[in-house]
């Protein structure tokens, strides 16, 4: 929907793509679809959740065993995205270094996008 031809919408670091694939395969889930929704301080949060069948208009991204599928309203915002998995002390999860994002909240959870049409003009 919202891509370059031959180019992927996302990337994931080789550890992304294992704990996906390894996520997948606990309860037989056929992927990941991420996407963005408002909230948080800074105007913008992502989204994660397991997916049982693909939507006909998500961009399908498939990787070393893994499968990330991301909503159609999310395509613009999440295009040029590296999908990593952190591991610390105190947490472990997803970290997303995107190149749309220009603000975010101290904690990380919340982001905020550039404008709509500097987002198409990058494309």
């Amino acid at each position: 929907m919202f891509g370059i031809p031959g180019k992927q919408a996302v990337t994931m670091t080789p550890k992304a793509a294992a704990q996906i694939a390894k996520l997948m395969a606990k309860d037989g889930h056929s992927g990941l679809r991420i996407g963005v929704k408002k909230g948080g301080c800074a105007g913008m949060e992502y989204t994660m959740e397991y997916v049982t069948e693909t939507d006909p208009l998500d961009e399908v991204v498939e990787q070393d065993g893994a499968r990330v599928m991301i909503a159609p309203m999310a395509q613009m915002f999440l295009f040029g995205t590296q999908i990593d998995y952190e591991v610390s002390l105190l947490e472990a999860g997803f970290k997303f270094s995107n190149p749309n994002v220009v603000d975010a909240c101290g904690c990380g959870e919340s982001i905020k996008f550039k404008d709509v049409d500097e987002l198409q003009q990058d494309a």
